[in-house]
């Protein structure tokens, strides 16, 4: 039995309002004996998720906490945590911190360090893993000569999660623009940009028998933000990454955590190692929901919606129907409330593009693509008479 607190506000910055609503989505991956502490703001949405899952098929808990306080974890001390992030990635001397090392100071310990890109890169190249061209640095002032990189690069801060803080650098004008706005004290690296149109994930967990590699998918984003992924994938270099995946579980990582890579066709090195999720990250609620529905072929999304209430989405005929094996399953619910829901598109690509397009239309409050009853046309054409 597992207790669920995925809140993610120890992981990343607040950058476009709704991070405390995440909290939500692990409900599609605990089970009916579990416990799920949920944000109280999304009470009211309850019966529109849960009725969601029951016609699917999709079980889940219904033992709700509507409180992400730590303490819970210790109260429920029989069950098993499960937590986004096993830390603080914004502020290390928290109380939230001290909370985690007090639990599994190893754990505590593995997660902070590689958390941070930098102790990545040297890591990896440690390991004999091939990494994009990358300098490492603590200060600002330590930055020499700019014509020396190559380019174009990103500027990056060590710890940074969804692309926070990341600047593209076309050459070194424009880097040492980035660099004069740079806060001195965060360390952050500049790294080439890999000559690669595609990115994949590659997600381990911990079990009790050692590292179990899980799913590969490869990423869908915008710009330097994670915005979806897509399975299956040819890719799937394992035995590059087993080794650094053997080391984090040696030095006490427990739970799920991931790997992001570019692939780079043609080159003597075809996978160069970008960073470590030592943690839950956004393709492993999909991943784990479509384990569990056995779907095989799927993708998922984050999407705008006009929307602020799943009660006011009409998803019935596009919903996932378990005898066909396609259809849309709600994963990031909580979100509508800002505007925004992630999704899972089940089903073969030519299925995942019609279901898109067809989801998109319905998460516009737009008339026009809502069918009129004869009634409601009739008080429409009246109103433009009118000119209401």
């Amino acid at each position: 039995m597992k207790i669920y607190n995925h809140d993610i506000r120890t992981s990343t910055h607040e950058t476009s309002g709704g991070t405390h609503l995440y909290s939500g989505r692990a409900l599609g991956l605990s089970e009916p004996t579990d416990i799920i502490q949920i944000h109280p703001a999304l009470k009211p949405e309850w019966d529109s998720i849960a009725a969601h899952y029951a016609r699917i098929g999709l079980r889940h808990s219904h033992n709700v906490l509507w409180s992400l306080s730590l303490a819970h974890l210790q109260t429920y001390a029989d069950y098993e945590p499960s937590v986004y992030f096993f830390g603080d990635a914004v502020c290390d001397h928290s109380p939230c911190a001290q909370f985690y090392r007090d639990i599994d100071q190893r754990w505590f310990d593995v997660v902070t360090y590689i958390n941070a890109k930098n102790n990545f890169i040297e890591l990896a190249q440690r390991l004999g893993l091939p990494v994009p061209a990358t300098a490492c640095f603590n200060r600002s002032a330590a930055v020499g000569q700019l014509e020396r990189f190559t380019y174009p690069c990103y500027l990056k801060p060590s710890v940074s999660d969804s692309g926070f803080g990341i600047l593209y650098c076309q050459d070194a004008r424009q880097l040492a623009a980035a660099l004069m706005e740079w806060s001195d004290p965060v360390p952050f690296q500049i790294q080439a940009e890999a000559p690669s149109a595609t990115f994949i994930n590659l997600q381990y967990q911990v079990t009790e028998n050692g590292i179990e590699r899980l799913l590969v998918s490869e990423q869908i984003l915008n710009g330097c933000v994670h915005g979806g992924n897509r399975y299956p994938t040819a890719h799937q270099p394992w035995s590059y990454f087993d080794p650094l995946a053997q080391w984090l579980a040696e030095q006490g990582m427990k739970g799920l955590f991931a790997f992001d890579a570019a692939v780079v066709d043609g080159a003597e090195h075809p996978y160069l190692a970008i960073e470590c999720n030592p943690r839950f990250n956004g393709s492993s609620y999909p991943t784990l929901i479509a384990q569990k529905l056995g779907i095989l072929q799927w993708s998922s999304e984050t999407l705008m919606t006009d929307y602020h209430s799943l009660a006011d989405l009409e998803l019935r005929d596009l919903e996932f129907n378990p005898d066909l094996g396609t259809g849309i399953i709600l994963i990031n619910w909580g979100t509508i409330l800002v505007g925004k829901i992630s999704v899972l598109l089940a089903g073969t690509t030519v299925q995942q593009a019609a279901l898109r397009t067809e989801l998109q239309n319905q998460l516009m409050d737009s008339e026009q693509l809502r069918p009129l009853n004869p009634r409601d046309y009739i008080t429409k054409e009246l109103a433009k008479i009118s000119g209401i």
